[in-house]
């Protein structure tokens, strides 16, 4: 069907109407926006100089400036994570640092301090996690006062992610793999318990991933020396599909702090699983453009991972801790059959090459080792102790895959269409992308007649289509009224219009809308508790301007955690243990965790099916 001016208008209307699909991706510095870029991210997030929730990955405004740079030719967003609380003699500083990263270009910043609503800034503003995103009435209250995006809690259900979306109409944002935070977000003040180090200030020191005891408070211990509050990683490669339907817009991985192998696996395997699922839906396209290439075949159960699963996505469910260790085991390879001196063998042919590394259970710790030689069937590891018929080997390092992924060649390129038409006194070349964009040169230039017109399109073809070192990829070439031209200066053409195309690509992405506040919005209760994190002047009159009259000061701002609720959570550790209240337990009372000289008490909702730690000692 030709395309009438109507018909482009339905067309238009059609694409218009499509939901914006997203693949997120976290960029620990620049190198690593550039590989999240390529690799096929439609968004990245980044660290800047302070208030970020990881205080090791920081960056410049400068280098901030070089990653927007480099992503808006694809398209690709540039959110900046401000996500800290702030205190009142830091207001000033974190307005100077925001207003910087905007004028640096970037087109939001996640933040979890409502103070930043009173900064003026001139950008979105997204809901971090850190703002627990947990239900649609708090997710309904970010939408009214004007957020552009609300990320939502780690611990959700799919039923749940449902219902926010369907009672909600602001972009949705879910994480899809890496690390959970045990607690609901933002509600963690467990490493504030044990130092100085908060959580909610970017400084996590991880307690949650330590060992303690399971007691009764009174010198009976259950549960000796385990990992009770470290949980699984994410791995949601089977369910983006009904993510999808349930609403959600960006799909997140979590790292900042991973290396850039990690990140270049993760987001290669995301982006074909994410790309199939676009395809089968008709209302819905993918946020940037551009086909990456790579030469390495993702794999996710390759890069660091505690076992990755669905979490509570599912339904809450026994089986996503990991008592045992808070590391990284690998892919399972398989069981022992035999160990003959310094050597073993496994239950079926294994891949494993020397320099891998592998960790097993032993004496209910994880322990780890590296394979020096390989023989046949036998294996033989650096140290063999604690390597017993029977046990389960898995490998958390792969030499060769790992190498494949450094050193595979990765592009990113936007198809482009040229067309050269000729005149007597000048050539000129006009590009065009696939999003319509488009630019000309001009060189003048005494043509003359081709002698041979088919020799000389094979020339133009040849030339035009050398655009290896730009982010295009020339799928088309046209000419018009062909003429004599010498392969030099169509090159020259054609490294000045893709040049140009370049820049205009730059120069036209799309800022969108800042930060409006809507006065009338009202927050889902008149009554904050510490837990709603209010560490400064600004956030408590935001809060007490949206219907707030009774406004508790945060827990960061406390001396001590000492009587405080430190931790709230959808997993239990009763439930984990096959020991719910609901289900005649044969351990009764209270329990409390203890490491040390710390105690923590646990209690348990069977209504809401949640646990929370307080801080005693």
């Amino acid at each position: 069907m030709p395309h009438t001016r109507k018909n482009l208008v339905t067309l238009w209307q059609m694409s218009a109407l499509k939901r914006n699909i997203e693949l997120l991706a976290p960029a620990r510095d620049y190198l690593s926006a550039v590989d999240a870029v390529d690799c096929g991210a439609d968004a990245i997030y980044i660290g800047a100089g302070r208030f970020g929730a990881r205080y090791a990955a920081t960056n410049s405004v400068e280098d901030i400036a070089r990653a927007v740079e480099y992503a808006h030719k694809y398209g690709v967003k540039v959110y900046v994570t401000l996500n800290t609380l702030l205190f009142d003699d830091e207001l000033e500083q974190a307005k100077s640092q925001a207003e910087a990263v905007v004028a640096a270009g970037v087109d939001a910043l996640i933040v979890q301090d409502m103070a930043y609503c009173r900064m003026g800034l001139k950008a979105p503003l997204h809901a971090s996690t850190q703002t627990a995103c947990s239900t649609a009435e708090q997710v309904a209250f970010f939408e009214q006062v004007g957020f552009a995006r609300a990320i939502l809690e780690r611990n959700l259900s799919l039923e749940q992610i449902k219902e926010i979306g369907q009672k909600t109409n602001i972009e949705l944002e879910a994480f899809i793999h890496g690390a959970i935070c045990v607690c609901h977000s933002g509600r963690c003040y467990l490493s504030r318990s044990t130092s100085e180090r908060s959580g909610n200030r970017g400084e996590c020191s991880q307690p949650c991933r330590l060992p303690y005891d399971l007691t009764d408070g009174n010198g009976t211990i259950y549960i000796k020396g385990k990992h009770l509050l470290s949980v699984q990683d994410l791995d949601l490669t089977e369910r983006i599909g009904a993510m999808l339907d349930a609403g959600v817009n960006s799909f997140k991985i979590e790292g900042r702090l991973k290396d850039r192998t990690y990140l270049r696996n993760i987001v290669s395997h995301y982006r074909r699983i994410l790309d199939h699922h676009i395809t089968q839906r008709t209302d819905c396209q993918r946020a940037s453009v551009g086909n990456s290439t790579i030469e390495f075949e993702p794999n996710p159960a390759k890069s660091f991972t505690r076992g990755g699963g669905v979490y509570l996505f599912d339904g809450k469910r026994a089986g996503v801790a990991s008592f045992d260790t808070p590391k990284a085991m690998g892919e399972k390879i398989g069981k022992v059959t035999k160990v003959a001196g310094s050597r073993f063998t496994l239950s079926h042919s294994a891949t494993l090459a020397t320099g891998d590394g592998i960790c097993f259970i032993s004496n209910g710790e994880a322990v780890g080792t590296n394979i020096n030689k390989i023989e046949g069937a036998w294996i033989t590891p650096n140290r063999i102790d604690g390597i017993k018929e029977g046990a389960i080997i898995y490998r958390n390092f792969d030499r060769l895959f790992l190498q494949s992924v450094e050193r595979s060649r990765i592009r990113r390129s936007i198809e482009a269409t040229l067309e050269v038409t000729f005149a007597e006194q000048s050539i000129s070349i006009t590009a065009t992308d696939s999003q319509d964009i488009s630019a000309t040169v001009t060189a003048d230039y005494q043509t003359e007649v081709a002698n041979n017109i088919d020799k000389m399109m094979q020339t133009i073809v040849q030339q035009l289509t050398k655009s290896g070192q730009t982010i295009f990829s020339v799928n088309k070439v046209l000419a018009n009224n062909i003429r004599f031209a010498p392969a030099s200066l169509l090159a020259q053409l054609r490294r000045d219009v893709l040049a140009k195309l370049e820049l205009k690509r730059i120069a036209t992405h799309k800022a969108q809308p800042p930060f409006m506040e809507n006065n009338k919005a009202k927050f889902h209760s008149t009554i904050l508790t510490e837990q709603e994190n209010v560490t400064n002047h600004l956030s408590h009159q935001f809060y007490a301007d949206h219907g707030a009259t009774v406004i508790a000061e945060g827990i960061d701002l406390k001396a001590s955690t000492q009587g405080c609720r430190v931790m709230i959570t959808d997993y239990c550790i009763r439930r984990e243990m096959g020991q719910c209240l609901l289900q005649k337990p044969t351990i009764k009372g209270e329990l409390y965790l203890e490491r040390g000289r710390k105690k923590y008490k646990l209690s348990f909702d069977c209504k809401r099916c949640q646990m929370s730690l307080t801080d005693i000692i």
